[in-house]
């Protein structure tokens, strides 16, 4: 594997709010890392979303035109995140008006954390992190990791990907 563009990467909902706690949600998520991969911008090695953050372990492959791919995951999610609000729940959608200058909502927490991945020694304890923050006491969203559907645990237990976007990092 190549450690060169690949980072531990973590983006929380502003304010800490559960907006990812609803499901269509998370998949607005999966869908954008869907389009990442296939476009060969990104290898995606693990992830989980939580009800308020997200933890990924990927690598940049390219640029998406003028922007990263982490820019582009945003600005995306938050569009859909504001589309879904605004036809399902525009009480919710109130609560990220922004007073910014250069949008009317913000989803996500500015300057999400990025640490570059250096070894698989790294890659490995993150990736365990990742796995084991839905069965922490604080979140007790399941009992066994790979239980949880909106993670990566469950592909390096058994190989399958539910969404068809991961990369095993030893491969």
């Amino acid at each position: 594997m190549d450690f060169y563009n690949s980072y531990f990467y973590t983006d929380t909902i502003c304010h800490f709010a559960h907006l990812l706690a609803d499901d269509n949600l998370k998949l607005i998520v999966i869908n954008s890392l869907q389009f990442l991969v296939k476009q060969q911008l990104v290898e995606i090695y693990g992830y989980v979303i939580m009800p308020n953050h997200i933890h990924l372990l990927w690598n940049m492959l390219k640029m998406n035109g003028n922007e990263s791919p982490a820019t582009s995951f945003t600005k995306f999610t938050a569009h859909q995140f504001r589309k879904h609000l605004l036809t399902n729940n525009p009480i919710q959608l109130e609560e990220y008006k922004s007073e910014k200058m250069d949008r009317n909502y913000q989803f996500w927490k500015r300057d999400p954390l990025a640490i570059p991945l250096s070894t698989e020694d790294i890659l490995i304890q993150k990736l365990d992190y990742m796995h084991n923050n839905p069965i922490k006491e604080k979140w007790n969203l399941c009992q066994q990791a790979e239980q949880y559907k909106w993670s990566s645990a469950n592909f390096y237990l058994t190989g399958f990907d539910e969404f068809g976007m991961l990369k095993n990092f030893r491969e």
